[in-house]
């Protein structure tokens, strides 16, 4: 099926498609979470279950993480603008990392809060069966919700909506150890409700962590891994035209990847050749990594990571042009004249437009009135006509 009307539109269209897949989920999700909330909470209150109690709270966390998301995501599905003309994905992955010191923190205060009083030995009561009931009700539903969302999220290719999902599936692990600390509190070993209290607040924590370090790499802009930027550098270097790669930059923009690299080309091709062997290595990246959003090519004649490279501090055309007019007058005006900057030189090369026996312009006495100058490398005469060179 042949896609209609501008790249444009069609972005549009796939932004609203995706916030509209994002907050469904969420929403379904968000109401889930306030349920289990609500059955845990006055589960654990009532039929004396500690680690009830707390996996109540991690599913209230869920509540306000699922509000979280669907602010963030109807920011960060703007379309770029000028002032943020890549976009607006960066809100995604600060939202992530809200997200994940919010875990953190709640985790940490759960944590502290269980293991004083496992310490201390307060434990007086024995949960009772409906805890059972209450933990297996959330194993089911959070593992459900998790693997929708997660399907969402890779379909969206949204980190933020994906984080989501693994904080859901985090609450059906914590349901977990609340049905195997209630089993065994029921047994006899009370002070497993407590143990699993504290175990489930370090899964928050971990998940947390994860959550806000992967956040901090892209907001600091860490680069793609070293396998994926030799294979980037490869595919550059095989594409027909290219001498070398001297320098490749990657950095992260949600699951978008944005990429800077320079090639190194022969000295003597064209401009638009050049341009049009930067397509080319375009290309072939765009086939290998299919989330990259923008590359930025810079073509060299020479590799400027040298010892020496070609300074800034060379004469520009104009000023090269004057000169030349000092010494031995205007070039012919139907004539063109073209430089070749490298390696700290400027080699020149003149096309008269027709041969002229009594012209100036020869190879020799171009180099005798230039070469006192440092920045002089050296002159080819090109004069029109089937085969004829200076």
């Amino acid at each position: 099926m042949q896609q209609s009307g501008s790249p444009a539109q069609r972005h549009r269209e796939n932004l609203a498609v995706e916030m509209k897949a994002a907050t469904r989920v969420t929403v379904i999700g968000m109401v889930l979470d306030a349920f289990l909330g609500i059955i845990k909470v006055i589960g654990g209150a009532l039929f004396h279950s500690q680690a009830l109690l707390v996996d109540g709270i991690h599913s209230f966390t869920d509540v306000a993480s699922d509000l979280v998301v669907l602010v963030v995501m109807k920011l960060s599905r703007q379309e770029p603008d000028d002032n943020h003309p890549y976009g607006h994905q960066r809100i995604e992955t600060f939202g992530t990392l809200v997200l994940g010191s919010i875990l953190i923190a709640v985790g940490a205060a759960l944590a502290w809060e269980n293991t004083l009083r496992l310490i201390e030995g307060g434990v007086v009561a024995i949960p009772e069966w409906p805890v059972l009931v209450a933990a297996a009700v959330s194993v089911i539903g959070k593992e459900w919700i998790f693997r929708y969302t997660r399907h969402i999220g890779q379909a969206i290719r949204s980190d933020l909506i994906i984080a989501n999902a693994w904080h859901s599936r985090t609450d059906a692990f914590s349901s977990m150890v609340v049905l195997v600390s209630t089993v065994g509190a029921m047994l006899g070993l009370v002070w497993l409700d407590l143990l699993a209290a504290v175990v489930i607040a370090v899964i928050i924590i971990h998940i947390g962590w994860k959550f806000t370090w992967d956040s901090v790499q892209e907001l600091v802009d860490t680069g793609l891994s070293p396998e994926d930027t030799d294979m980037l550098k490869t595919i550059a270097r095989n594409t027909d035209g290219v001498l070398n790669v001297h320098e490749l930059r990657s950095r992260r923009m949600g699951q978008d990847i944005l990429l800077d690299i320079h090639l190194v080309v022969r000295p003597e091709i064209s401009v638009s050749e050049g341009h049009q062997i930067g397509m080319q290595v375009v290309a072939g990246m765009r086939n290998a990594l299919e989330n990259i959003l923008d590359i930025n090519f810079h073509i060299d004649a020479e590799n400027d990571e040298d010892l020496f490279p070609t300074t800034k501090k060379l004469p520009s055309r104009a000023e090269v042009g004057k000169i030349i007019a000092e010494h031995l007058g205007e070039i012919p005006q139907r004539s063109r004249l073209r430089l070749h900057y490298l390696r700290n030189k400027v080699h020149l090369e003149i096309f008269l437009d027709e041969s002229d026996p009594d012209t100036i312009f020869t190879s020799e006495n171009v180099r005798h009135h230039l070469e006192g100058y440092p920045w002089f490398g050296s002159v080819r005469i090109w004069v029109a006509g089937p085969n004829h060179t200076d």
